[in-house]
């Protein structure tokens, strides 16, 4: 696919997924979204990448839903989200609610990290809420949006925020639509650090080599999947599942590995 509104690139391990519209504050689009889809799906194919970082170009992370397309949504009399009809599915075929938009990054098999550098509002805070770890610049501004604009919630961010940040807070946040700043997200818990903006990426891809470098990629992949097929399930199943895992994972080469490493005092080499 030719890239004109995403990067892709891939260094140790860590591929890098840019948003890349700086004049719109990355502005979200169809071509955008087929865009994104396309990278996802190349570095979770990609054995050599164990961690996918998400962020934008310039300014922004994603100011949401460009306002261009907002307004030929008016002219069609309805929502065209302007998407092929043909698009990549990573993360498809493990469970059928995650064979959704958005819901797709619950299926992958690597963990993604959004590093949020400015602006994240509407589809772009939903964007930055499916990724597993979310690092922010200071005083990058979060809205849910959609309320100033008459629409619904977006993409299941009614499901999701409730289960990252607590019913209360998530209901103050999805009906105000307000804008809050990175402080009081890491407050609330919905990003894991805010840094000065020229430590975040550096910040980063270090949390992210040290996860794709130091940590067995089978037990992060099983680790993923847990967590996210858990909050579908009782506790009683995430259990036997636990328990089915440890058994068969106690007889794989990464474990092995692990223990060696353990026993000789030396880091484990999951990676080559």
């Amino acid at each position: 696919m030719e890239l004109k509104v995403v990067k892709y690139a891939v260094e140790r391990h860590v591929a890098t997924v840019t948003l890349s519209r700086p004049h719109r504050l990355n502005a979200w689009t169809g071509r955008m979204h087929a865009e994104y889809r396309w990278a996802i799906a190349q570095a979770e194919a990609d054995e050599s990448v164990g961690v996918i970082v998400v962020t934008g170009e310039g300014r922004g992370f994603c100011a949401g839903a460009d306002s261009q397309a907002l307004e030929g949504h008016l002219e069609k009399g309805g929502y065209d989200p302007g998407t092929p009809a043909e698009m990549a599915n990573p993360g498809y075929g493990v469970s059928p609610e995650f064979d959704h938009n958005f819901a797709f990054h619950f299926g992958l098999t690597k963990p993604v990290i959004a590093a949020i550098n400015g602006p994240a509002a509407g589809v772009g805070l939903v964007l930055a809420c499916f990724a597993d770890i979310r690092f922010a610049a200071e005083g990058a501004k979060f809205t849910t949006a959609h309320g100033k604009l008459g629409l619904p919630a977006e993409y299941g961010l009614s499901w999701l925020l409730p289960r990252l940040i607590g019913l209360t807070r998530a209901n103050d946040l999805l009906l105000t639509s307000r804008t809050f700043l990175a402080e009081e997200a890491e407050r609330i818990g919905l990003v894991n650090a805010v840094l000065p903006a020229e430590e975040l990426l550096p910040h980063t891809y270090t949390y992210a080599r040290t996860l794709a470098e130091n940590t067995s990629p089978a037990s992060v992949r099983e680790t993923k999947r847990q967590v996210y097929a858990d909050l579908h399930r009782g506790v009683g199943a995430a259990i036997e599942d636990a328990e089915a895992l440890l058994n068969q994972m106690a007889k794989g080469p990464q474990y092995s590995e692990g223990v060696s490493a353990l026993v000789e005092k030396r880091k484990p080499v999951f990676r080559t």
